[in-house]
């Protein structure tokens, strides 16, 4: 058989870098999207091609190691939307910031302008944009209440003895417990990554 035209990527005959270069920028864009790509809104073109390529070869893997017993999506990092399906939770306490930042039910969602305020409950989306920031999940050491954990927090690599590490799981398990909301931001008003975020519950308990 003749070989595939194009830089072909492993277990993925449909991922062609050449065909990605002959796209325009708003199909490479378009196309980032239903990867499950954000904050490509500031990305050139090359840059477009090289992370839907990486997208797509990341789920071919995914996609191949399923079909023939690979890892389950807990294994290879995907933690799903949450029980709220990504929606923000309201109460009577409900505060002002939270009613007006732009709710984000899924990872395909970009903020609306740089420096939004955004809102969201969806696991995956928190988790990703945790790790575009090299941060981990982690809790305040003394504020564990018995067996439950304390305040959460990520851990940016700070020099800092107050917070310890928690798996992705028991950080959701605490969040949802408390029904918290992730409010939050991708970039500041300047463009520049932003690592703000709150915890903020509609019952004012603590985060």
């Amino acid at each position: 058989m003749a070989d595939e035209p194009g830089n072909q990527t492993p277990n993925s005959p449909d991922v062609s870098e050449t065909e990605l270069r002959g796209m325009k920028v708003d199909e490479l864009r378009k196309e980032a999207k239903e990867e499950g790509l954000s904050g490509t809104s500031g990305m050139r073109k090359g840059e477009l091609v090289d992370a839907v390529a990486q997208a797509k070869q990341d789920h071919a893997d995914s996609s191949y190691a399923g079909s023939h017993g690979g890892a389950s999506d807990e294994a290879s990092g995907d933690v799903g939307a949450g029980p709220d399906g990504g929606r923000i939770r309201t109460g009577a306490q409900t505060s002002k910031s939270l009613k007006y930042a732009q709710e984000i039910t899924s990872p395909e969602e970009d903020p609306e302008r740089e420096g939004r305020s955004l809102a969201t409950t969806h696991h995956e989306v928190i988790k990703q944009w945790a790790e575009a920031r090299n941060a981990r999940p982690a809790t305040v050491e003394g504020t564990e209440h018995g067996d439950h954990l304390g305040v959460l927090r990520f851990d940016f690599n700070e020099d800092t003895d107050k917070l310890r590490h928690v798996s992705w799981d028991e950080w959701f398990r605490t969040f949802d417990q408390r029904q918290l909301n992730f409010v939050y931001q991708e970039q500041r008003k300047d463009g520049n990554q932003s690592n703000f975020f709150i915890l903020e519950s509609p019952n004012r308990e603590d985060a």
